[in-house]
């Protein structure tokens, strides 16, 4: 049975500042969590032959087929935590492969007769956890790329970003940073 609080880890470094806060995050929330290591998956190469192969299971609504495991997982959880540091204006790339598998139409989202979006997904609240090593964190390439497919496509409309920034400038002081983002956390609603 799938526990109700997803995780979608996509953290890299062993002692990763971005897995800290999240850590800290699921320590708050005190839910069973089912975890996703990106860093741990196979992802299949996004070809004709696999675009063929969805596209036709998605024809036949074989919603229930291997390949569709990931976007089941994510539309079924009541709330999600996506923990990925903010790395060349973005995320680690295999958030974006995550993202392309589980973007599945009949799944976590329809399309309505004029062609908006209309999202399938159960959570109620998406929390977007990342660290940055300096303050150049503009809004739209990362957590903002996230937020509008959460709100645009899934219908998760309650969406939440905890960040820490300026943790590798020159004289950053990383334990104040990463404890004033702590404190952030056990001071939330959850």
């Amino acid at each position: 049975m799938m526990n109700s609080l997803l995780f979608i880890n996509a953290c890299v470094r062993k002692e990763s500042r971005t897995k800290m806060l999240a850590d800290r995050l699921l320590s708050k929330l005190d839910n069973d969590y089912d975890e996703v290591c990106l860093d741990k998956l196979e992802f299949p190469t996004v070809n004709e032959d696999y675009l063929r192969k969805r596209d036709s299971l998605i024809a036949n609504k074989d919603f229930d087929a291997p390949m569709f495991g990931m976007a089941r997982q994510f539309a079924e959880a009541k709330t999600i935590i996506i923990a990925a540091p903010f790395w060349d204006l973005s995320f680690p790339a295999r958030l974006k492969q995550y993202l392309e598998i589980i973007n599945v139409v009949g799944i976590t989202f329809i399309y309505s007769d004029e062609g908006v979006p209309i999202g399938l997904c159960n959570a109620k609240k998406l929390y977007y956890v990342t660290t940055a090593g300096g303050d150049y964190v503009p809004f739209d390439f990362g957590y903002g790329y996230v937020k509008a497919l959460a709100q645009g496509y899934y219908g998760i409309n309650e969406v939440e970003l905890i960040q820490a920034k300026g943790l590798d400038i020159y004289g950053a002081d990383v334990n104040e940073i990463l404890g004033n983002v702590e404190k952030d956390i056990l001071r939330m609603e959850g």
